[in-house]
């Protein structure tokens, strides 16, 4: 499922229909929100701004609804059956849920999984999957953006001679690692991320979230994460989620150092995990 959701293969007359409305913005304002799963509220009047080139983390228990924003802002939630949503999320001047194709949203807002969704082919074939779907068909500007998109994830020197065997030989946090370069193939605006080093060591982790910082300059990223140490060294903003209620959002430094709501401190604390 997740692989099918990660790229979305459309035809070529869908592609001729597509104009991009979004142009250079990647900001996210985020207004009124509530979402219910089958009458079930998970998501409670929530407004924030996603700020452009920025990190953002979502962080909160098991359950307090970030991962469920998450999947508002590409749309994933409408693949879950009795999921509806109110309120506004605005990309630029573009309402996602009312202006814009769903194709053309998650070119432009990219995901990155929990664990490494890998596709079982080879490594420059999940590079060059997301392009070719979008209407690239010249080698040379597939290969032009392959090896871009490597080098951005801080892959091209571990794979660069490895590039026609399995991804499915990589190394755990490898493969992560591609997931983020080929989720750059498609050249999104926003990349969402779910957790992206849960699954992995320190090491690779620690690879991650380097590659999270540098990243920032040319693309607006969100991370949903449970380590709040993870959340300190690579986030800008801080939204800090409790039973579906946005309780506290702010600098990082602000809401770990010094927060405003009593709640934040429980969790901060460890109260609430």
């Amino acid at each position: 499922m997740e692989d099918k959701l990660a790229i979305n293969l459309i035809t070529i007359k869908q592609k001729s229909a597509l104009k991009n409305p979004f142009k250079e913005a990647r900001g996210i304002r985020i207004k009124d929100v509530n979402l219910f799963y089958a009458g079930a509220q998970a998501l409670k009047n929530v407004s924030f701004n996603i700020e452009s080139n920025k990190v953002t983390a979502l962080i909160g228990p098991s359950g307090c609804g970030k991962s469920t924003l998450l999947r508002c802002l590409n749309r994933m939630n409408d693949q879950i059956k009795g999921c509806s949503v109110s309120g506004s999320f605005t990309l630029g001047d573009t309402d996602l849920y009312r202006e814009v194709n769903v194709n053309l949203l998650r070119k432009n807002i990219g995901m990155v999984f929990q664990k490494p969704n890998v596709f079982p082919m080879s490594i420059y074939e999940n590079m060059t999957y997301g392009p070719k779907a979008y209407g690239v068909r010249d080698r040379g500007e597939l290969n032009r953006i392959a090896e871009e998109c490597l080098i951005k994830a801080n892959l091209w020197d571990e794979v660069k001679d490895r590039l026609k065997e399995s991804a499915l030989s990589l190394s755990g946090g490898q493969q992560q690692r591609l997931c983020i370069a080929r989720c750059l193939s498609i050249n999104p605006r926003v990349i969402l991320m779910d957790e992206p080093t849960s699954s992995l060591d320190p090491i690779s982790t620690s690879k991650i979230e380097e590659l999270i910082v540098e990243l920032k300059k040319d693309y607006t990223i969100v991370i949903v994460t449970h380590n709040m140490q993870q959340a300190m060294r690579v986030a800008d903003k801080t939204a800090f989620f409790l039973l579906g209620d946005l309780i506290e959002y702010g600098e990082t430094k602000q809401i770990f150092n010094k927060p405003n709501q009593e709640e934040t401190k429980k969790y901060i604390s460890g109260v609430y995990s």
